[in-house]
């Protein structure tokens, strides 16, 4: 069973940074897509950053130069580094990965994440 866990959320004032980490259990792939999504209050959850085994990234615009997205194979372990941070980036974090199917390409679509962490929660005060 694939388990993801979330941790680094907490509160921040605006401009100020965090880091979150995700550590993955029971995943044996060797092509995926991991990803972050955030759900702000009263708004739909939304693709913040994702990468694949070979670490091709890509990033919503909201958050393209100030947040950063890797991976430690090692460890087992994603990160998200935020820098700059806004109040309307506060939301609950999630970590989320499926395995890539030959030929694909990863996504922002929701729906196409199979495993998800339970979440950590920022909050950018102004």
């Amino acid at each position: 069973q694939v388990q993801l866990m979330e941790s680094g959320g907490g509160s921040v004032q605006a401009g100020g940074s965090l880091k979150l980490s995700c550590a993955a259990s029971g995943y044996t792939s060797d092509r995926y897509c991991m990803a972050w999504f955030r759900q702000a209050l009263g708004k739909e959850r939304e693709g913040v950053a994702r990468i694949n085994e070979y670490g091709t990234t890509s990033y919503a615009v909201s958050v393209k130069g100030r947040f950063t997205i890797s991976k430690d194979n090692a460890k087992n372990t994603l990160y998200l580094q935020m820098n700059s941070l806004k109040p309307e980036d506060t939301a609950m974090y999630y970590c989320a990965a499926v395995n890539r199917p030959y030929g694909t390409m990863c996504s922002f679509l929701l729906r196409s994440y199979l495993y998800w962490g339970q979440g950590t929660q920022v909050t950018v005060s102004s």
